[in-house]
């Protein structure tokens, strides 16, 4: 069990902590500023934030660890099932309660982008990395 923990688990929880704190931080932030002094949407929301910031570092970990040396195609057989798991969850959210008219749309553009971004840094780093290997 050491092993895994140092190996990957280690990384995993400390991003995931940390992920969430900010999100968390940042909505709290933006409610602040609009003058809402508590969520709307009580401990439901926090619990969707936790499940959508836990799909990110699957994602992550599926990047980064997956046995693909083409990194275009790593990274599209990882958003492809992180991102019908986003849709699914976020599905499973309508029978709690009614789902926005823009919610799959909003999931959909918040989700890719950030992809797309963490993507992006995730091969400038691996290029880096492998220029100084070389």
């Amino acid at each position: 069990m050491k092993k895994i923990w140092n190996s990957w688990l280690k990384e995993s929880v400390f991003m995931y902590c940390f992920i969430y704190t900010i999100a968390t931080l940042v909505n709290s932030i933006a409610y602040l500023i609009n003058g809402t002094y508590s969520d709307p949407n009580g401990n439901w929301h926090e619990i969707d934030r936790s499940l959508i910031v836990l799909i990110g570092i699957i994602a992550y970990k599926m990047a980064t660890k997956l046995p693909i040396k083409n990194s275009l195609i790593r990274m599209i057989v990882t958003y492809i099932p992180t991102m019908l798991l986003t849709f699914f969850y976020i599905w499973l959210t309508g029978f709690r309660e009614p789902l926005h008219k823009s919610a799959y749309q909003d999931i959909f553009i918040n989700y890719t982008g950030l992809f797309l971004i963490i993507s992006f840094i995730a091969i400038v780093l691996e290029k880096s990395k492998s220029k100084k290997v070389k």
